[in-house]
């Protein structure tokens, strides 16, 4: 079976069903310039394959020898390295510091991390169903949390992993990002793969099957019904960003009201001051009010003077991940 890099919880599984034993290595705390957040993950099969990662290259090796060693055992562990500056710097790392990892063996007996624990993680991750694991690092005690519970909103919408005030380690399994794209332009050809890059799953919608031809957009993902009916199909969640790039209301206008009544973090739509100006008046008579108008970034993209249509690609981009990221002006 083909994994993305992304699926770490998935491929552990996958390697202790078929009885080649499993570890999950997560990064818990890290110096600020490290390559890989809190939450960061990797794969150890029991001989030895790997898959993610929770630095630039400087610790997975003894990562893996920790791990095999909890595998024989069954016990979870707690790895701390220094990384000196030059080795940083030989990783692409300002400075050195500490990295704070936990490694846990998949394992039917306690204190392993148990595999049905393992397969509710991966369920709910292929149902985009929000969900974190939350492990004591002393007692090894684990359970699983959703947004609703308490205490943990903040932390699902920050996309946030690490240590909470109990000195639990929690580890965030939000959905994937997606992008959702309205029209087949030259915008969205730079768009898609850029999108890709920056760890979203990238969907392109136009009924117009002459511009959303594979051969215009290879290896993309392409709908080709009207965008209301896309989007209701595609379920729209508060891992979802869409952008409109058609320019013709009959396309753009019912996506876009589509994104306003869901959780969409970020709704974008092309076109100068003027036609947005149209399109709010628009929308204002098909019974949107003035918060939801609000949530339109329009014209699409930071005000960094692009001009072409990667140009405008790479704007829209820093803008959807200004969003995501809470960044401020």
């Amino acid at each position: 079976m083909t994994y993305r890099h992304d699926q770490i919880p998935e491929i552990a599984l996958d390697w202790h069903s078929k009885g080649r034993g499993a570890a999950l290595a997560t990064v818990v705390r890290t110096w600020g310039s490290a390559p890989r957040q809190a939450g960061s993950q990797l794969a150890i099969s029991g001989d030895g394959d790997i898959m993610g990662s929770v630095s630039g290259g400087c610790v997975e090796g003894a990562v893996v020898l920790e791990a095999q060693q909890a595998l024989r055992d069954g016990i979870p562990r707690v790895l701390e390295f220094g990384v000196s500056d030059d080795t940083a710097f030989e990783v692409g790392l300002a400075c050195g510091g500490t990295i704070r990892i936990l490694v846990e063996p998949v394992a039917e007996s306690a204190p392993a991390l148990s595999p049905v624990m393992l397969r509710d993680i991966v369920m709910a991750r292929a149902a985009r169903r929000p969900l974190a694991s939350v492990t004591d690092m002393v007692t090894w005690d684990r359970a699983l949390a959703r947004p609703q519970d308490s205490g943990f909103a903040d932390l699902f919408r920050a996309d946030r992993s690490g240590l909470n005030d109990a000195g639990q380690m929690v580890t965030l399994h939000n959905p994937p990002l997606r992008l959702i794209v309205v029209g087949a332009v030259h915008i969205a050809q730079a768009l898609l793969p850029m999108a890709r890059l920056a760890g979203y799953d990238p969907l392109l919608v136009d009924p117009r099957e002459a511009f959303g031809a594979q051969a215009r957009f290879p290896d993309e993902t392409i709908v080709h019904d009207w965008p209301d009916d896309a989007l209701a199909a595609i379920g729209l969640d508060a891992r979802s960003a869409v952008v409109t790039l058609t320019h013709d209301a009959k396309l753009d206008d019912p996506a876009i009201i589509a994104a306003l009544q869901s959780d969409v973090f970020y709704l974008g739509c092309l076109g100068s001051t003027r036609t947005h100006a149209k399109r709010l008046e628009r929308l204002r008579a098909a019974g949107l009010d003035g918060v939801q108008l609000a949530r339109i970034h329009a014209p699409v993209g930071l005000n960094i003077g692009a001009a072409s249509p990667a140009e405008i690609a790479v704007a829209t981009l820093a803008q959807i991940t200004e969003a995501l990221r809470g960044a401020r002006k």
